[in-house]
């Protein structure tokens, strides 16, 4: 399953996006989206994860999660 996530904090690293994923199940691509002028993040990711029963229970508990200031969102792609 792929997956856009949405609204993440500024300074969030890939590595941390993908640590919320893998806490569901393996994720097989992660991409954070950055500034080419600065190298600072955007606030969004692509995701991938390997099985739909992993990415299923992923997207329900990610999705409106609180990281700091922000509430997040997944939305699952094509």
């Amino acid at each position: 399953m792929k997956f856009t996530v949405l609204n993440l904090p500024r300074d969030f690293e890939e590595q941390e996006v993908a640590d919320l994923f893998k806490a569901y199940g393996n994720i097989s691509a992660c991409h954070l989206v950055l500034n080419k002028d600065n190298g600072t993040s955007k606030g969004f990711a692509f995701v991938e994860m390997a099985l739909e029963h992993e990415g299923k229970t992923a997207l329900k508990e990610l999705h409106g999660r609180k990281i700091g200031k922000n509430t997040i969102r997944v939305k699952q792609t094509d």
